[in-house]
C-alpha cells in the first residue's frame, strides 16, 4: 500500500513512507510487563527480541517520523523504515 500511495500521489509532490516498529515502550506495555508473574524476566524476554537490547521508545518512533517529514527526507518516497533496534535481522 506503501508504494502504490506513494506512486500515486507523487506526481502531487506528496511522499508516502511506512514506519515498521518492533516493541515499543508504551505505558500500556508497561503495564502488561508489571502484571506478568515475573516483570524481570518479561523484560528480558522484551530485551532479547531486540539486537540493541531494549525495546524502543514513543520517542524514537517520534524522532523517525520527524525524520520522514523533514526536509532532510526530501527525496525519500514508498520506503518502509524498521524502526526496531535491529528486531527484523533475524538473528
Amino acid at each position: 500500500m506503501t508504494k502504490a500511495l506513494a506512486l500515486d500521489y507523487a506526481p502531487d509532490g506528496v511522499r508516502v513512507n511506512c514506519l515498521c516498529p518492533a516493541g515499543v515502550m508504551t505505558p500500556l506495555l508497561e503495564q502488561w510487563r508489571l502484571r506478568q508473574p515475573d516483570p524481570e524476566a518479561t523484560t528480558r524476554l522484551l530485551a532479547d527480541m531486540h539486537p540493541l537490547g531494549r525495546p524502543a521508545t514513543s520517542e524514537e518512533i517520534a524522532d523517525a517520523a520527524l525524520y520522514l517529514a523533514s526536509e532532510g527526507a526530501r527525496f525519500i518516497t514508498g520506503v518502509a523504515l524498521p524502526v526496531d533496534g535491529g528486531a527484523s535481522l533475524g538473528y
